[in-house]
C-alpha cells in the first residue's frame, strides 16, 4: 500500500518510521513549507499514493484535503482547528469518490477515554451536586487552546446530558505530548478521569490504522467509526 505523508514535522517523521509495520510504503513526502494552498499536491507529486496522512496546520488542512481528493487519494487528517470547514471538505471528498477519516485525536486510548467520560457525564447528569472541570496540558508549540480533543470531550459530555457549566483550562509547556483530565466534584467526593499520552507513537499508530481502513471506502468518517463501527 502506497502512502503519502503531508506535513513532515515530528508526526510525519513518526508515521514514516512506523509505516512499514502497518504494511505501507511511503511513496511521497510533502513539507507544508513548500505546499502553498495545496498546490504541491498533484497526481505526479503524490507518486502513486493510494492514501495520504495529513498533519499540518488549521489554515492549510481544508485546501490540502480538497487537492488530495481531486488527485483521487484517500485521506486521513489529524490536523485540528479546521472543522468549521467540514461541509466544504465533505463536498470535495464526496464529489471525488474517495474517503476521508478525520479526528481531533488518533490515539486509540483517547477515543476509549472519551467513551468513559461520556458515560460518567450521563450518570452524573441527574446528580446536581456534582460540578465539573476539564483541564489539559500540551507542549509549548501547540497552537490551539483548548485543544480539539478537549473540545471533543466537552461536546460528548453535553450530548450525554451533562448541561451544567464546566470549568475549562489549558496549559502549554515544555514537550508534553498531551494530558486530558475531566473531573466531577461534590461536597462529599471527587471523581477524576485522566488520560496521559507518553509519546506521539499512539497517535501515529492510530492514523496508520485509519489509513488502512480508508482503503476502498468512500465518504467522510470519524476515527470512532474505525474503532467502534
Amino acid at each position: 500500500m502506497n502512502l503519502a505523508i503531508i506535513g513532515y514535522g515530528k508526526m510525519g517523521h513518526m508515521i514514516e518510521t512506523l509505516a512499514p509495520t502497518a504494511g505501507f510504503t511511503v511513496c511521497a513526502r510533502v513539507d507544508s513549507k513548500t505546499n502553498t494552498n495545496g498546490a504541491a499536491l498533484t497526481r505526479e507529486s503524490l507518486n502513486g499514493a493510494q492514501v495520504a496522512i495529513e498533519f499540518t496546520q488549521p489554515s492549510t488542512a481544508p485546501a490540502n484535503i480538497e487537492h488530495l481528493a481531486s488527485a483521487g487519494v484517500n485521506i486521513v487528517c489529524g490536523t485540528t482547528g479546521w472543522h468549521a470547514e467540514l461541509p466544504r471538505v465533505r463536498k470535495a471528498v464526496e464529489t471525488a469518490g474517495v474517503s476521508l477519516v478525520w479526528s481531533r485525536n488518533f490515539s486509540i486510548g483517547v477515543n476509549i477515554f472519551t467513551r468513559v467520560v461520556n458515560e460518567a457525564a450521563r450518570l452524573l447528569e441527574s446528580q446536581p451536586d456534582f460540578g465539573a472541570w476539564a483541564w489539559e496540558i500540551h507542549h509549548s508549540a501547540k497552537k490551539d487552546a483548548p485543544s480539539g480533543t478537549l473540545l471533543q470531550l466537552l461536546e460528548g459530555m453535553q450530548r450525554s446530558g451533562y448541561k451544567r457549566p464546566v470549568s475549562v483550562s489549558s496549559s502549554r509547556a515544555g514537550s508534553q505530548p498531551g494530558t486530558h483530565e475531566i473531573g466531577f466534584d461534590s461536597p462529599e467526593d471527587t471523581i477524576t478521569l485522566r488520560h496521559t499520552a507518553r509519546n506521539r507513537e499512539g497517535f501515529a499508530r492510530g492514523a496508520l490504522l485509519a489509513a488502512k481502513w480508508a482503503m476502498g471506502r468512500r465518504g467522510v468518517y470519524e476515527f470512532s467509526d474505525v474503532l467502534f463501527g
